[in-house]
């Protein structure tokens, strides 16, 4: 088998997420959101990016854990700020969307970004296959009815993608249904962009090799045998499959509103600070702010004294 998407040497033309960061003001970084987001209407080529390779950002695991731990209480306090403003009437909130390949990482992901907030303000769902009832709606209904509401931060393990990357591989729907749900899932997106949700989605780009040592790895812990599924096996041997899968959803649902992200994912030290990163860049373009008290604080204070 021809061993695909994960191949970690130059290549030449433009700059892509997984090479050299482009140059800037060396006081002003450029924002990691510039350096990770795919062109928008652009071909994607998988084999084109490093799946190791560190674009931007701390250059070693040490610095990386160090970094990570310094965007916690930013991270917390705009969480707060968000969930505070939608108790004013404020309808914005964000969604994080994960996907990969298996082991790619989307649960040590989540597990690692639910650290930093109040899980009483997170949504997190994981989407399966579809039930007896969920296939009898179409594809977007079950989505739809996971959405974070106003205030929320909602993370998706998987999502509305597997509707054409899975769907598509393995050909559980016809071929001819798979093409207009690029559309549909771009159309939905936007309206949900207008009513007030920011979509961050995030590739997580796995190499085949580092997918393999992965999942050897589980089989070397008996601790870990609960993870694995020979099925996994298969779903490598259909590899170059997805990798095509991946190339189109990137390339045909990569909107203005909702653009895509490629994130290294061999490190995992690497992969979390980024995405942390992601997210505090999107929430401090947000700004969400603490609502004003509609009451006379004076006294207030006046009768809690008394009290």
């Amino acid at each position: 088998m021809v061993e695909q998407g994960g191949k970690t040497g130059e290549a030449s033309g433009k700059e892509r997420p997984g090479k050299e960061p482009p140059r800037s003001s060396p006081t002003r970084p450029p924002a990691l959101r510039d350096v990770l987001r795919l062109p928008v209407g652009e071909p994607v080529d998988l084999s084109s990016y490093s799946s190791s390779r560190i674009p931007a950002g701390p250059p070693d695991k040490e610095s990386g854990a160090a970094a990570a731990t310094l965007l916690a209480p930013r991270l917390a306090a705009l969480q707060e700020r968000l969930y505070a403003a939608s108790t004013a009437g404020d309808r914005r909130r964000l969604l994080l969307v994960l996907q990969g390949m298996d082991t790619s990482g989307k649960g040590g992901t989540i597990k690692h970004v639910i650290g930093y907030f109040n899980p009483a303000g997170c949504r997190v769902r994981s989407f399966k296959a579809p039930t007896a009832e969920e296939r009898s709606h179409p594809f977007l209904w079950r989505i739809s009815r996971a959405l974070p509401v106003p205030g929320e931060i909602g993370i998706f393990d998987r999502s509305h993608y597997e509707d054409v990357l899975i769907a598509r591989v393995r050909e559980l729907v016809p071929r001819r249904e798979i093409g207009p749900r690029y559309d549909r899932i771009n159309s939905w997106e936007k309206s949900l962009a207008d009513d007030g949700v920011t979509i961050v989605k995030v590739f997580l780009h796995l190499s085949y090799e580092e997918q393999r040592a992965r999942l050897l790895k589980r089989l070397d812990n008996p601790d870990k045998h609960w993870k694995f599924d020979p099925g996994d096996i298969e779903e490598r041997e259909l590899w170059p499959a997805y990798q095509r899968a991946y190339e189109l959803a990137l390339e045909r649902c990569s909107t203005p509103e909702a653009p895509w992200y490629l994130v290294p994912a061999d490190r995992k030290w690497y992969r979390n600070w980024a995405i942390s990163t992601l997210l505090l860049e999107h929430l401090e373009a947000l700004d969400p702010q603490y609502p004003k008290g509609d009451f006379d604080v004076a006294e207030c204070r006046k009768r809690l004294r008394a009290s």
